[in-house]
């Protein structure tokens, strides 16, 4: 050992022990302690005790002559908290924050050592759970942000209802059609009246269930309608199979390219709802998992789908978080889920929602009830049940 380092102070010594494992070289000789403006004129190896320009503190700076190295970086050279030798790599087992030559010098210093290793610890649960809740609060603020109103119908322009029966998928365009517009007459371009046309873009309604699948697989081919494929495979509907493994495949690849209704399917795969098991060990498709069900539900919830929303309100409700569940539920039925606006009113009757909570929910209700309805919708409702539009 040097006498140059054998020269290391008691104060150096004790900065490392509080964690300084390492000391930065640059090629002008000066320790890289970043918040320091310390400078030194001195190229030999030497221990010099200096004050901080910014806070007259005095530091420990260990400079040394790098004259090879003209790239103007910093190098870093480890230092044993032991003994004060360069090129320490072992490092303390438990805080990581100190280096040592060899488990000797790591057990010599142990005792020494034991309380900053104690409070490093102690920093670091602190700073991982003050970083937990902070994401916590940033997640929440993203979930309960008010979603995205749904899209207007391409014909009437009005709002498209959140109920399935209301509006319904053009194989042939791609385009999603309120009932209203559906039940209405077509004509075309000299006012004859088209019988069993799309409203949108005039092509014929095809007859026969083959017809229907070839029309909507060149939809799955364009990238669209992966999700209405995803349901038939899982109802076993248009002569498919019913296969849940491929539905579930089918409605993560639609969330992917951004259908948001999708993520309420994939929700219930791994929830496991509607599935009459004895052990109720597996969804539909795959094993349950509570845990990526809420997940999948409130990343459909953030993107507008008022059905995911509803799933979160029950958990919420079901885990004694009355808070969240209210939250969850005012959201779903401004977006017109009639049955979250039912569970607000039973909050309500068992004195664990207020009366302007519960008034809030029925204004926000009735406003969207004012932005679907329509003469030519409740004309298509009275005529076919299948084209109700509104609970």
């Amino acid at each position: 050992m040097s006498k140059e380092t054998a020269a290391l102070s008691s104060s150096t010594v004790d900065d490392i022990s509080q964690g300084i494992g390492s000391a930065d070289i640059s090629d002008e000789g000066t320790a890289a302690a970043a918040v320091c403006n310390m400078s030194t004129s001195k190229r030999e190896d030497t221990i010099s005790e200096e004050k901080c320009t910014s806070c007259d503190q005095k530091l420990d700076t260990k400079t040394n002559d790098i004259g090879g190295n003209t790239s103007g970086g910093v190098k870093s050279v480890s230092i044993c908290a032991n003994c004060g030798k360069e090129g320490a790599n072992n490092s303390c087992n438990k805080c990581k924050m100190v280096n040592y030559c060899n488990a000797v010098c790591k057990k010599v210093h142990k005792k020494k050592h034991k309380k900053d290793c104690e409070e490093h610890l102690k920093r670091a649960v602190k700073l991982y759970k003050e970083e937990l809740k902070r994401a916590a609060e940033l997640h929440d603020i993203e979930l309960f942000k008010q979603p995205p109103a749904e899209e207007d119908c391409p014909i009437c322009f009005q709002r498209l209802p959140f109920l399935n029966t209301g509006k319904r998928y053009k194989s042939c365009c791609g385009k999603v059609i309120c009932n209203g517009c559906i039940h209405a007459p077509v004509y075309d371009n000299q006012g004859k009246a088209m019988k069993k046309s799309c409203p949108f873009c005039r092509a014929p309604r095809p007859e026969t269930d083959e017809k229907y699948m070839e029309q909507l697989m060149k939809r799955v081919d364009a990238g669209d309608a992966i999700n209405q494929l995803g349901c038939y495979y899982s109802q076993g509907m248009y002569g498919l199979p019913q296969d849940h493994t491929k539905a579930l495949e089918l409605w993560k690849q639609a969330a992917e390219l951004g259908c948001f209704t999708a993520y309420a399917s994939i929700g219930a795969a791994y929830h496991g709802r509607g599935v009459e098991m004895d052990k109720k060990k597996y969804g539909r498709g795959v094993e349950i998992d509570k845990k990526k069900a809420k997940h999948y539900w409130e990343l459909g919830a953030m993107r507008g789908c008022a059905g995911s929303r509803l799933a979160l309100g029950y958990i919420e409700k079901n885990s004694g978080n009355m808070g969240r569940a209210m939250k969850h539920f005012m959201i779903a039925a401004e977006s017109g889920h009639y049955s979250s606006l039912k569970e607000i009113k039973q909050l309500y009757s068992n004195r664990q929602a207020t009366k302007d909570e519960y008034t809030k929910a029925l204004l926000a209700y009735q406003k969207y009830l004012a932005e679907v309805k329509s003469i030519q919708r409740d004309e298509a409702a009275a005529a076919r049940e299948d084209y109700k539009y509104i609970d």
